[in-house]
């Protein structure tokens, strides 16, 4: 094959001279394609299964506008569930904010969370979110 043919060919010509014929090259581009979308799809299952839900947190902000709403500052306590309490923990271990975890006096495991103390009862259903209350 000579320069001519390869120059005046385009990308036809380049194709011809590294010996592969433009059949090919489209099917070598479909497959590099399929294999990309398969990537995509194992990346989003990946995603879906190790990424928790933190539907939970939006039940302590939800109760802590209210009250915000209400006595113009953050609660000082709220109860939640076990659910709730494991939610916030995989939070805050994801987005790697830090974690200020306690116990109180009488046994019960606390958590800050935005100026207001999260306190675990684990006899309450998983999901439980507490109104809230003033400490005193």
């Amino acid at each position: 094959m000579e320069r001519r043919d390869v120059v005046s060919g385009g990308l036809l010509g380049l194709t011809a001279l590294m010996g592969s014929s433009g059949e090919a090259a489209a099917q070598q581009t479909e497959e590099r394609r399929e294999i990309a979308r398969a990537i995509d799809r194992l990346r989003e299952r990946l995603e879906r299964r190790l990424t928790p839900p933190f539907g939970e947190l939006s039940a302590i902000r939800q109760q802590q506008r209210m009250f915000l709403k209400a006595n113009h500052r953050f609660p000082d306590v709220i109860e939640i569930g076990a659910g709730v309490w494991d939610a916030l923990y995989d939070w805050s271990v994801r987005y790697q904010q830090p974690l200020n975890v306690a116990r109180r006096e009488d046994g019960r495991y606390t958590m800050t969370f935005m100026f207001t103390t999260l306190v675990l009862r684990p006899e309450q259903a998983d999901d439980y979110v507490s109104l809230p209350y003033d400490a005193r």
